[in-house]
């Protein structure tokens, strides 16, 4: 397949601040990762729910990833209104990915997420979060502490197990895999429709799938794209994602 004829993976965008400038930014791992692995082209996609309107750029895209990054949800989201959640918040983002995911798949397109994006499509569906990953004795650590340098929290490694069956399990053909852990939230209540494809130790809720309109859903809890050169397992997530743009089964 030639360049001009790879598909075009649109990339959602974060608000952050660089240089005390307002910045729409995307971590490059992401993007060498989904453009290597995939094989695809890439186009970020602005956080700028008051500028633009996903349905305007649905049309012109064959995939989404939902990326991780620092922000949280705000938990009126999934309709929660609490005093004390833990930020930082990306309202813009919120709304963006909320009507990316139902452009997309209105369009019977593929949405891929990871870490944050993968809570996004929990709730998208209706399912809600969990804010208690980093104080309750009854889960594992599902982050490294936090005086721990960058590089050392994605050095937090912990394993997961994937359902028999799911899609995760017959493309790695394995029961189990060591994860980069890196979220301080989590699945709660499970979004209606939405599959599980693995799990923590603790039960916690690391992968879910789904298929809407013929597009496939594929989000992981971990961090597939970090140093994704030195793992194949990593790259395996990011061939299904370009499996999926090109409207291939992922499990052949």
């Amino acid at each position: 397949m030639t360049h001009a004829q790879r598909p075009v993976l649109g990339v959602i965008s974060c608000n952050r601040t660089v240089e005390t400038q307002a910045a729409q930014a995307v971590m490059t791992r992401y993007l060498v990762s989904a453009i290597k692995y995939a094989d695809a082209a890439a186009l970020l996609v602005p956080a700028m729910p008051e500028l633009m309107h996903a349905k305007e750029v649905a049309p012109r895209l064959d995939g989404i990833l939902l990326t991780g990054t620092p922000s949280n949800l705000d938990p009126q989201r999934y309709g929660q209104i609490v005093d004390d959640a833990p930020g930082p918040f990306d309202p813009a983002r919120d709304e963006m990915t909320a009507h990316l995911i139902e452009a997309m798949l209105e369009a019977g397109k593929p949405v891929f997420g990871i870490c944050r994006g993968f809570q996004e499509l929990n709730v998208a569906f209706g399912g809600t979060l969990r804010r208690d990953m980093s104080d309750n004795p009854d889960l594992i650590p599902h982050h490294a502490p936090d005086n721990k340098t960058f590089a050392e929290y994605f050095e937090h490694i912990h394993p997961v197990t994937l359902e028999e069956g799911g899609v995760l399990q017959r493309a790695y053909k394995t029961d189990e895999l060591n994860v980069v852990s890196v979220h301080y939230q989590g699945v709660d209540l499970l979004g209606k429709g939405l599959t599980v494809e693995a799990k923590a130790p603790d039960g916690v809720v690391e992968a879910i799938s789904g298929n809407v309109n013929g597009a496939t859903i594929l989000a992981v809890q971990w961090h597939p794209e970090w140093k994704a050169h030195e793992n194949p397992q990593s790259q395996t997530f990011f061939k299904l994602l370009g499996r999926a743009l090109r409207r291939e089964p992922l499990v052949a």
